[in-house]
């Protein structure tokens, strides 16, 4: 009895054209894609998803849509609610552009953490050691620009806190203020004074002193009580007013 016809096997050809449609939506996505207006917490939230895809092949990713699955991915990867935030990502751009001959003086430090978009005067350059009179010489253009920025078209409907820090090194015995907390107070609320003067909605923003209580770096070295003597100025995320 003769051997049975062996079948013949599928072929791949398919395979081929499969994987030319994929690469032409990858970059149907790429030029879509504008860096410009990305959500920094969608950002986080993708970043997170892939990197769990890679460790854990048996679980899912997050979700980026409202609901109570992403509500629960984003409490379990302590991730700020998607729903309550928006984008600082352009309120960003036009700051660093902006603010851009005061980065390059050193004089202003442009971040973002969770709480919003985070513009740091160096304390040395706005106000002399243990005073809270601003050098208003030295700083007027700085303060001028910083009240076009909070009077534009983008910043109408925003909230903004203005922290006050120091470094750890007591206050001089014959000073005006019993203590940091007095002198770091005192400086946020005169920077919102001469906000206000040049024209800024005082109701949009509120004042705090934090004293040395939250410091960026060590207190063990000049160079790091410099950076820890600061007033912040934050955009708040709508999550947090």
């Amino acid at each position: 009895m003769g051997k049975s016809k062996e079948p013949e096997k599928p072929s791949s050809a398919w395979q081929g054209t499969y994987g030319d449609m994929i690469t032409l939506m990858l970059c149907f996505f790429v030029m879509l894609y504008n860096p410009s207006e990305i959500d920094p917490t969608q950002l986080a939230t993708i970043t997170q998803s892939l990197q769990m895809n890679e460790t854990e092949s048996t679980s899912g990713g997050l979700s980026l849509s409202a609901g109570r699955l992403s509500d629960l991915g984003n409490n379990i990867n302590s991730l700020p609610s998607l729903e309550k935030g928006k984008s600082l990502g352009l309120a960003k751009k036009k700051a660093v552009s902006l603010f851009a001959p005061d980065v390059k003086s050193n004089k202003i430090t442009i971040t973002s953490d969770e709480r919003g978009l985070v513009i740091t005067l160096a304390s040395d350059s706005f106000f002399a050691e243990g005073s809270a009179t601003l050098n208003i010489d030295q700083t007027r253009d700085t303060l001028l620009r910083l009240s076009e920025f909070f009077k534009s078209e983008e910043m109408k409907k925003r909230r903004f806190r203005i922290e006050g820090h120091t470094d750890n090194t007591p206050v001089s015995y014959d000073s005006e203020f019993l203590s940091n907390w007095e002198l770091s107070t005192a400086r946020s609320t005169n920077v919102l004074h001469y906000l206000a003067d040049y024209g800024v909605n005082e109701n949009q923003f509120s004042v705090a002193g934090y004293a040395d209580t939250r410091p960026k770096f060590s207190n063990d070295t000049p160079e790091a009580k410099a950076y820890n003597r600061r007033v912040d100025i934050i955009i708040l995320d709508e999550g947090h007013f």
